[in-house]
């Protein structure tokens, strides 16, 4: 019980209301995203985003301390997400144009600008001097640090959820046609190309800034889990959507507050409360 009023008293600290509002937001973005990448079966896509996203900090971080915005300028201007938001973007189009253009799988396209990504962001945290402060650690890029989300990156994250909820309420119906019947979309005149290379962009740009809160080594299973969920419950994709929408947002509270009454990582707390989600409803599907 003290334990309780103690995590209730520390919602009155800013640093515990920026977490808990920028997972909210994550929550929203991956559950309403990944009811998408559930169904059309780019599962790897999270993975290979978010690695990109890690390649994308790491050439920020290079540039920032390159120009010397590190010692000057504000906000934003200090912060790699300038740079690794376009470039995670970039990466997502040109996975969708490799799998376009070649006879390359999705998963294959995937996997090779996966491990691209990484090596540039290890080969350009490297070259930054080790006695330079960038202002955040490589391993909470790794990993996650939800409670250490800054006022910046909250800013960022709520711009973004912002776009990724009107942009996709707006194309939902097209979108869910297309992943049902791709053929029949198109012979009804809606671009499913541009449908899915718009799905592959907003992607990248949501995994990017997200990456950062939750981690490149557990945006995919933010991004998988609770759309997975949802789906062993759901009758259609509507209610597959609120469904994905209240395990992610309810799981990253439940994660939060569990992190605190037993002093674990608030990264996999958070990734450990959905897996018992998913573990319940893969034990008592809808039938």
């Amino acid at each position: 019980m003290t334990d309780l009023l103690d995590l209730l008293d520390l919602l009155r600290f800013p640093f515990m209301q920026r977490a808990i509002a920028a997972g909210v937001l994550i929550a929203l973005m991956c559950a309403l995203l990944g009811v998408f990448v559930v169904q059309r079966r780019l599962s790897f896509l999270g993975d290979g985003l978010a690695h990109a996203a890690f390649g994308g900090m790491g050439l920020g971080a290079f540039v920032i301390v390159g120009s010397g915005l590190i010692d000057g300028g504000a906000g934003l201007f200090r912060n790699p997400l300038l740079v690794a938001v376009p470039f995670s973007l970039l990466t997502g189009l040109a996975i969708a144009w490799t799998r376009d253009r070649t006879q390359l799988s999705s998963d294959t396209a995937i996997g090779v600008f996966f491990a691209v990504s990484v090596a540039l962001g290890v080969l350009f945290f490297s070259a930054i001097p080790p006695d330079v402060n960038i202002g955040f650690n490589v391993m909470d890029i790794l990993f996650g640090s939800i409670l250490a989300v800054r006022g910046v990156e909250l800013t960022v994250i709520a711009i973004v959820a912002l776009i990724a909820v009107l942009t996709l309420g707006w194309s939902w119906s097209a979108l869910a046609y297309a992943t049902f019947d791709d053929e029949l979309a198109r012979t009804d005149g809606i671009a499913t190309r541009t449908l899915e290379y718009a799905l592959f962009a907003l992607a990248a740009v949501v995994i990017a800034v997200s990456a950062v809160v939750v981690g490149v080594i557990l945006m995919a299973a933010y991004l998988v889990i609770p759309a997975a969920a949802a789906r062993l419950w759901a009758r259609s994709l509507i209610s597959m959507t609120a469904f994905a929408v209240i395990i992610g947002v309810s799981t990253t509270l439940a994660g939060v507050a569990a992190s605190y009454l037993f002093d674990v990582p608030t990264g996999a707390a958070i990734i450990l409360t959905q897996a018992l989600v998913f573990l319940l409803a893969a034990i008592r599907p809808r039938r």
